[in-house]
């Protein structure tokens, strides 16, 4: 199993929309850098999990835990003119952009990013690389173990409720 991170405007896709979706999963589409692309391409399987992470707003940070429920498969929105995420160059026979499809595990209070600079065992991670901006990363073992076991503490209240 390999474990990533998956950034999404809470806006435009949130961990409460996951939550929401039939079967609780929704296709990951828009992803527009080539990086990006090959870790969805080459790198994700079913099974694996990732960080739900919402980008772009007033607290960004991790909000949840989501599964890669797919295989990579063609963007649709690629070949759609009205899309705001529409490649000319995409062909039917050469795609250039993939999406896959994620599923809810659960929803967690959020762990923000100014929380995630303080974790010493973190200093390495991708995400908190100056100029990091990949939409779609890896995340090692030993720093999903440690935001893990942040997470867990911060679910307790949720589950009183």
């Amino acid at each position: 199993m390999a474990y990533w991170l998956m950034k999404s405007e809470p806006d435009e896709v949130s961990i409460d929309d996951v939550l929401a979706a039939p079967r609780q999963t929704v296709g990951w589409f828009g992803v527009r850098n080539y990086q990006a692309r090959n870790f969805m391409r080459d790198g994700m399987r079913a099974g694996d999990l990732a960080l739900f992470y919402h980008s772009s707003c007033a607290e960004p940070g991790i909000a949840g835990i989501v599964e890669i429920a797919s295989g990579a498969y063609p963007d649709a929105t690629q070949f759609d003119p009205a899309s705001q995420y529409y490649d000319p160059k995409a062909t039917l026979e050469q795609p250039r952009w993939i999406g896959v499809d994620v599923r809810a595990v659960r929803k967690t209070a959020l762990l923000s990013l100014k929380r995630l600079r303080t974790i010493a065992a973190l200093a390495d991670m991708r995400l908190l690389a100056k100029g990091s901006r990949l939409s779609v990363m890896p995340v090692e073992p030993h720093e999903w173990r440690t935001i893990e076991a942040l997470l867990e503490p911060l679910l307790e209240p949720l589950l009183e409720q």
